[in-house]
C-alpha cells in the first residue's frame, strides 16, 4: 500500500517484506538469485520512462508465453484475505495482483519481453493509450468493441462515467486520488466538494470536467495539463466498475468483473476460488491470458508455511504458487544456492521504501526532540533480519528508492547505514533534553512471524534509549485499514510505499502532503508542515523531469531530515518461488511480483 506501489512503473501496492507495500512500483526480473551487480542493474532500469503505446499495441489478443498450454488448476498460497475488492478502494500490492485478472481499466501496461522487464502502457478496454492535442489538458479515449462484463453485459461509457463519479463518495477512501484531484484542481482532500457524495444523489461531474458524448467516447478535461493521464489510468485503483452492479460499500466484496476470471466463491480469511469468465474476450485484451481453467486461494499462508509447501513439491503441490508471499528468511540463501531451483524461482530489487511513521497527530509526538530520539535509537538491523538479511533487503537512509529517479546514496542523516543497530546512547540525550525519559510508545505491529521479529527487537533498542514501549499487534489482513484512520491509538508503525509510475510524484505527495489526511489516506504519519505543502504546489509544477525529480528528493530529505516524521528502513528485494508445473513464471516489473496474467499449467 503503493500502498506501495509503482515504477517506478507501478500500479499497485505490494506485499513485499512481509510489511504490506503500498502501490507503487515493483521490482527487478531477474530469474534466480540476484546479485548486487543486478540489483543495481534492475533498479536504474526501472527509473525510466515506460512508453505510450499506439492503437495497434493495444490490440489483442496478448502475445502467447512461450509453451503455454489451456488447462489445470492452480493453487494459490497466500499469507492475508483480500480487505478490499472494489476497485476504487484497491492501493496495496496483494490486491493489486489479484485485480490482473479480474478488473480491467481504459490502459494497461503491457509486456513486451518474456522476463517482465519491458513495459509500454497501451489501451485496455480503450482503443489506445490516450489521445491529447493541448499538452495534456483534454484526453480522449474511444472504448473498444465486444468489451463485457462478466455477467454479458456491454461495457459502455456511462459505466466509465460512473467509474470516476463514485471516487467522490465518502465511503471510497483506500484508493489513489490523482485523478480526483485533477478533476478538481485542487491538493488535499478538497477533491470531494466537487461532487459531493458522488453520483448516488442523481449528480453528475460537469462535462467540463468529464464528457461521455456517446456510448463509446470518454473526455477528461483538466486545467492544468496531465501528461501522466495514461499511467494514472492504468492503476488498479481506476479500473472500471458497472454502474447497474454497483452496491456501494457491498461491492467491495462481491465486484462485477471484466477480466479473464471472475470470482465464484470467496469466504474472507479462508479461501477464495476464481472461474473462468466466458464473457472475456480476447481480442480485446493485450494484456491478459486465460489459460488456467482455475484459481484457488488459500489464506493464511505465512512465508514459513508457503515456502515450506513449495519446496516439497509434490502432489498439488507442484501446482502451487504465490502471487505475493516470499521465500521466508529462513530458507532464503538455500533457495537462492540451488542451481535445482532456478527454473522455479524468480528475483527483484524493488522500488518499495520501508519507514517507521511517527504518528503527528499523537500530542505527545509533537515534540521534535523525542522524534530525533526515535530516528536515532530505532534499530534497522532487526527489520532487515527479519526478512532474511542483506538479500532481501537494504538499508534505507531516505525515502526515495534506489528505482526511482533522483535517489541520493550518500543521504543518511541518522547514520543507519554506519549504524543500523541505532545510537541509543544519543537518542537518551534527546529524551533527557526533552524531560521525557521514560514516556510511553505504543508501537503498533504487523501480527506476522516477521513482524513479531522485529517489532521486539525494535522495541529492545527503543527501550534502551530511555522509551516505555507498548507493543500492540494489528491483523496483516487489516493493517493499513487500522493504522489508515486519522485517530488511531498508535505512536509508531511501519509502512512501505512505491511510486505509482516512474516519478518520485507518485511519492511524496500521497505520503507527505497534509491536505490529504483523512481516513484511508497514505499520509500514515500525519504530517501537515507548511513548507512541504508549499513546496509539493511548487514542483508539481516543474515540467522538466530531471529537475522535478531533484526537487522532490529535496522535499523528501527536509521531511526526513527536519520534520523527523518518517524513518526509512529498508529497500526492499524480493525472491519469489513456485511448485514446479507452474509455467510462465516471471517476476514481473510493474506488478512488484509474479505475473499471474501469463500462468499456465505445465
Amino acid at each position: 500500500m503503493g500502498k506501495g506501489g509503482r515504477h517506478t512503473y507501478a500500479a499497485i501496492s505490494v506485499l513485499a517484506a512481509g510489511a504490506l507495500a503500498l502501490t507503487g512500483c515493483s521490482s527487478g526480473g531477474s530469474k534466480g538469485g540476484a546479485s548486487n551487480e543486478k540489483d543495481t542493474e534492475n533498479a536504474k532500469r526501472q527509473q525510466s520512462s515506460i512508453e505510450f503505446g499506439k492503437a495497434q499495441d493495444s490490440v489483442g489478443p496478448a502475445p502467447e508465453v512461450p509453451g503455454a498450454k489451456a488447462g489445470g488448476t492452480v493453487t494459490v498460497l497466500q499469507r492475508d484475505t483480500y480487505a478490499h475488492l472494489d476497485p476504487a478502494q484497491i492501493y496495496v500490492s496483494d490486491e493489486g495482483s489479484l485485480s490482473s485478472i479480474i478488473h480491467r481499466g481504459l490502459t494497461g501496461y503491457k509486456a513486451t519481453s518474456d522476463d517482465g522487464a519491458k513495459h509500454e502502457v497501451v489501451g485496455d478496454l480503450a482503443t489506445d493509450s490516450g489521445t491529447t492535442t493541448d499538452g495534456g489538458k483534454t484526453w480522449t479515449y474511444q472504448l473498444k468493441d465486444g468489451i463485457k462484463w462478466a455477467d454479458g453485459t456491454p461495457i459502455t461509457s456511462a459505466d466509465v462515467r460512473h467509474t470516476f463519479e463514485r471516487l467522490f463518495a465518502p465511503f471510497i477512501s483506500n484508493g489513489p486520488t490523482y485523478i480526483q484531484q485533477w478533476m478538481a484542481n485542487t491538493p488535499g482532500t478538497e477533491y470531494r466538494g466537487l461532487l459531493k457524495g458522488g453520483p448516488y444523489g442523481g449528480k453528475h461531474l460537469p462535462d467540463t470536467v468529464l464528457a461521455t458524448p456517446d456510448d463509446k467516447t470518454i473526455v477528461f478535461k483538466f486545467k492544468e495539463p496531465k501528461p501522466d493521464l495514461p499511467y494514472a489510468l492504468a492503476m488498479a485503483g481506476y479500473s472500471v466498475v458497472s454502474q447497474k452492479k454497483d452496491t456501494k460499500e457491498k461491492y467491495d466484496k462481491a465486484p462485477m468483473t471484466a477480466g479473464p476470471y471472475k470470482i465464484a466463491d470467496f469466504k474472507s480469511g479462508k479461501s477464495m476460488t476464481l472461474v473462468k469468465n466466458t464473457n472475456w474476450d480476447p481480442k480485446t485484451d493485450p494484456i491478459r491470458h486465460q489459460y488456467v481453467n482455475q484459481f484457488n486461494f488459500l489464506f493464511n499462508k505465512q512465508y514459513e508455511d508457503s515456502t515450506k509447501t513449495l519446496l516439497d513439491d509434490s502432489g498439488v503441490n507442484a501446482t502451487s504458487i504465490s502471487f505475493n508471499n516470499q521465500v521466508d528468511a529462513g530458507n532464503l540463501s538455500k533457495v537462492l544456492a540451488d542451481p535445482k531451483l532456478k527454473t522455479r524461482v524468480v528475483s527483484g530489487y524493488q522500488p518499495y521504501v520501508g519507514q517507521m511513521d511517527i504518528n503527528m497527530s499523537q500530542p505527545e509526538m509533537k515534540d521534535k526532540k523525542v522524534r530525533e530520539a526515535i530516528a536515532y535509537a530505532l534499530p534497522i538491523t532487526p527489520f532487515v533480519r527479519a526478512y532474511g538479511g542483506a538479500q532481501a533487503m537494504e538499508v534505507a537512509g531516505g525515502l526515495i528508492s534506489p528505482t526511482v529517479s533522483g535517489y541520493n546514496p550518500s543521504f543518511d542523516p541518522f547514520g543507519k547505514k554506519k549504524k543500523p543497530a541505532g545510537d541509543p546512547v544519543k537518542a537518551k540525550a534527546l529524551l533527557k533534553e526533552a524531560g521525557k525519559v521514560g514516556m510511553k510508545l505504543t508501537f503498533g505491529y504487523i501480527n506476522t512471524p516477521e513482524g513479531q521479529q522485529y517489532s521486539t527487537a525494535m522495541a529492545a533498542g527503543l527501550q534502551k534509549a530511555g522509551f516505555n514501549v507498548q507493543r500492540q499487534e494489528i491483523p496483516a489482513e487489516t493493517y493499513y485499514d487500522q493504522i489508515g484512520k486519522v485517530k488511531n491509538n498508535f505512536d509508531i508503525y511501519h509502512t512501505a510505499w512505491g511510486a505509482d509510475w516512474p516519478s518520485a510524484s507518485t511519492v511524496v505527495p500521497p505520503l507527505y502532503d497534509g491536505r490529504v489526511i483523512q481516513d484511508g489516506a497514505a499520509n500514515y504519519a500525519h504530517i501537515n508542515d507548511q513548507k512541504v505543502n508549499a513546496d509539493i504546489d511548487r514542483v508539481n509544477k516543474i515540467t522538466d523531469p530531471v529537475k522535478a525529480a531533484e526537487e522532490w528528493n529535496k522535499v523528501s530529505e527536509y521531511i526526513v531530515k527536519d520534520v523527523v516524521s518518517n524513518i526509512p528502513t529498508g529497500y526492499y528485494k524480493q525472491t519469489q518461488i513456485a511448485g514446479s508445473k507452474v509455467g510462465g513464471l516471471v517476476y514481473d516489473d510493474v506488478l512488484g511480483g509474479v505475473d499471474p496474467r501469463r500462468l499456465f499449467v505445465k
